[in-house]
């Protein structure tokens, strides 16, 4: 075993909670769970990851109770009897084989496509109304909606503490509701809930993180995702500056957050001019914290492909792993390779690279 893959298999902890290796199973969507309750395939999907070796699972999207957080009655929701029995079985699942699972909480906001949803008279939430710059969805939300969604997300973090997770990340990334807030062209309100720096539009989320710190404790490991680019506008820089980036994520990180899972399209490319650092690169930097890096790990397109139809070859992960072991970020999040390779981890460890498979959108199609 050479040094990099030596340094991939190493334990680091997240809060005290240690995780075996630095591999992280991705969310990634899936509309796999008829009446948003994950069955029996779910829990064998995610057990399958664990038991090839996977760090720390995170789950995909799962919804959090408002009448308009889905547009997918197959999304998982984190909330009601029958969804939360699933989510058990899931972690019981992964406990089993001595996997470690995370749920990542969910609120789509004005992405939410209500015409297709079976609540679409309920209008969609967005701090201002806005799904695109200038394109009015719904009205702005009000306070009681604002304090509403805060309450609802706080209610998930502290259920996935009580069905046994090991943690739970938060989902502030990809321009849906949190990450609505953030952004300038869709929080534009003039409240405690606004402002005009990037660091004053944290409230929303540090409210859910603070908030949630009371319910959990302490030791209860919390991860926040969030993203530069936006579904709206995948060129967007939110933070111009490492200046502007700092101080949005020690907002995040003072309120109690232990990681951040930093969202790339394209985990090679450098954050700012004049740096070689990438977003987790620059996140671990500025909070001290771990931090994840994420985006076309081990595949030669990025997820804009796969929506296209195209299939993605494996590609050689030797600069990820030099990076990993020159501490530049703590973490690797893998998605679509996961998929199609449910033993993508041991074949990685015994560097077996020749039988990883192509991912191919077929591939979505079924719960391998």
């Amino acid at each position: 075993m050479n040094k990099y893959i030596k340094k991939l298999f190493s334990p680091l902890s997240i809060n005290e909670l240690e995780i075996p290796n630095r591999i992280v199973m991705a969310p990634m969507t899936r509309s796999k769970s008829p009446n948003s309750t994950p069955g029996e395939d779910v829990a064998l999907y995610y057990k399958r990851r664990a038991e090839n070796g996977v760090g720390l699972i995170i789950t995909e999207g799962t919804t959090v109770d408002t009448p308009n957080s889905s547009d997918d009655i197959n999304i998982p929701s984190f909330h009601g009897e029958k969804p939360l029995a699933g989510w058990k079985n899931v972690v019981e699942n992964v406990h089993e084989v001595g996997g470690l699972i995370f749920p990542q909480i969910w609120h789509q906001g004005t992405l939410r496509r209500a015409e297709t949803t079976w609540n679409s008279d309920f209008p969609s939430w967005g701090p201002s109304g806005l799904g695109l710059v200038d394109k009015k969805v719904s009205e702005p939300m009000t306070l009681d909606e604002i304090e509403a969604s805060i309450d609802a997300f706080v209610k998930a973090i502290y259920s996935a503490k009580e069905l046994g997770f090991d943690g739970a990340e938060i989902h502030g990334a990809h321009g849906y509701l949190l990450d609505q807030f953030f952004w300038e062209g869709t929080n534009v309100r003039n409240d405690d809930w606004g402002g005009i720096s990037i660091d004053e539009r944290t409230k929303f989320s540090t409210e859910i993180v603070k908030r949630s710190r009371l319910e959990v404790g302490n030791d209860f490991p919390i991860i926040f995702r969030f993203s530069q680019w936006k579904q709206q506008d995948f060129s967007h820089k939110m933070a111009k500056t490492p200046d502007e980036l700092g101080k949005f994520l020690m907002n995040l990180s003072i309120a109690g957050v232990d990681c951040f899972h930093c969202s790339q399209r394209r985990f090679w490319n450098n954050e700012f001019e004049g740096s070689e650092l990438n977003l987790a690169g620059w996140t671990k930097k500025l909070t001290k914290k771990p931090s994840i890096t994420v985006g076309s790990i081990g595949l030669t397109e990025d997820f804009i492909e796969t929506f296209k139809g195209k299939e993605s070859k494996p590609t050689d992960i030797s600069g990820l792993l030099e990076r990993l072991y020159e501490d530049e970020y703590d973490f690797v999040a893998i998605g679509r390779a996961l998929i199609s390779n449910p033993d993508w981890v041991s074949l990685v460890k015994n560097e077996e690279y020749d039988k990883i498979k192509i991912f191919t959108p077929k591939d979505l199609e079924s719960l391998i």
